[in-house]
């Protein structure tokens, strides 16, 4: 008897769930529906990170920012902002490191302050400071080009390359941890999207003028690339955020390349263009454009042309960036990054599945 209640009770569980598998459906549906009527126009988006999305000496200097944070107001954060019609809370600042995102530096507040409950976007491009990554680049321009100075000349001060050690990744790691921990806490509705640094060296034996570097320090470069990558994408990965994937993307837009998306260090340059070793016009709009095409593909609505931010959407009391239309600069090579194009090569991010979950967090 107890055999037959045993079965009867199975199979009564069976056309309970072949009778709710519909609605389970149904129910996935509509929220891929809501996801794509989604939009972020009048929304808060916070960016953070360090000078590659700061966008140092790239014209025009966005006023009413640290100076000494070099933000453009042709930087990455507020293209993507000015295409979704997003209110910008730029805290990005060239030099930054982890500990500048977490706590203050100087007279400048922690940038993860900005992100509040109201926050619905926010793009993290932060990590290579703590590892020396681009600032290596200076110091391996400085002491190729001392060493081809002509004898008897007197020699800049170079210092010297700095090779991170396993501690210094693993902190890296651990405070990019935090970083987006405290992001998911304060702002749980929000999308969270990590920004890999774009590739600023070809690949061995593509060295060129505009890469004044030796091979030795290039190898050098190339292996701190590759780990903060690795990184960024384990960080995601833990949080369920998307992470673009612009060192990929980037990798054949090299200052040795024929469209750079970075400015490299040539002999002459007089920095018209952006900062040395940092992105260029092109370089932000390639960006801007393939965090846009991924939040598009992710159910977000661009926002209408001629679409116009209203004073009152603006939460009192918030330091915020009403975004213009960006203004035009003349890229450092002959062609740009189209504002509209899908990202060439495509897919260069993907959605990192949210842990347990096998699916992309929205």
């Amino acid at each position: 008897m107890k055999r037959l209640s045993s079965m009867r009770a199975a199979r009564a569980a069976m056309l309970l769930g072949a009778l709710s598998a519909p609605a389970i459906a149904r129910a996935a549906e509509s929220e891929q529906v809501a996801a794509v009527e989604e939009s972020l126009a009048g929304q808060r988006y916070v960016a953070i990170g360090s000078s590659f999305a700061a966008g140092p000496m790239l014209p025009p200097a966005k006023s009413g920012a640290p100076a000494r944070c070099g933000q453009s107001m042709n930087n990455y954060p507020t293209l993507l902002a000015e295409r979704f019609g997003m209110i910008l809370t730029d805290r990005t600042c060239s030099g930054a490191t982890t500990n500048n995102v977490l706590g203050p530096w100087g007279d400048i507040p922690p940038q993860i302050e900005a992100v509040t409950p109201q926050t619905r976007l926010v793009t993290v491009t932060i990590g290579g400071n703590d590892l020396n990554y681009i600032g290596n680049l200076f110091t391996a321009t400085c002491l190729h080009r001392a060493r081809q100075a002509p004898a008897g000349n007197k020699r800049a001060a170079c210092g010297t390359v700095k090779v991170p050690t396993e501690v210094d990744y693993a902190r890296d790691e651990m405070q990019m941890m935090e970083i987006a921990r405290r992001i998911r806490t304060v702002a749980p509705r929000a999308r969270l999207v990590f920004v890999q640094y774009l590739t600023p060296l070809p690949q061995p034996g593509g060295l060129c003028p505009a890469t004044p570097v030796s091979e030795e320090h290039a190898a050098i470069t190339r292996r701190i690339g590759q780990r903060l990558s690795e990184i960024t994408g384990r960080v995601a990965q833990a949080y369920g955020a998307i992470v673009v994937e612009m060192n990929q993307s980037s990798a054949t837009h090299t200052p040795c390349d024929t469209v750079p998306w970075m400015i490299g260090s040539p002999e002459g340059y007089d920095g018209s263009q952006g900062l040395q070793w940092h992105l260029n016009f092109a370089g932000m709009q390639a960006t801007a454009n393939d965090i846009g095409w991924w939040l598009t593909r992710a159910g977000v609505k661009q926002a209408k042309p001629g679409f116009t931010l209203q004073p009152q959407s603006i939460p009192s009391g918030t330091p915020t960036v009403v975004v213009p239309p960006a203004v035009p600069a003349t890229p450092a090579s002959p062609s740009k990054a189209s504002p509209t194009a899908k990202p060439s090569p495509a897919p260069t991010a993907k959605p990192i599945a949210a842990p347990g979950t096998g699916r992309s967090r929205r």
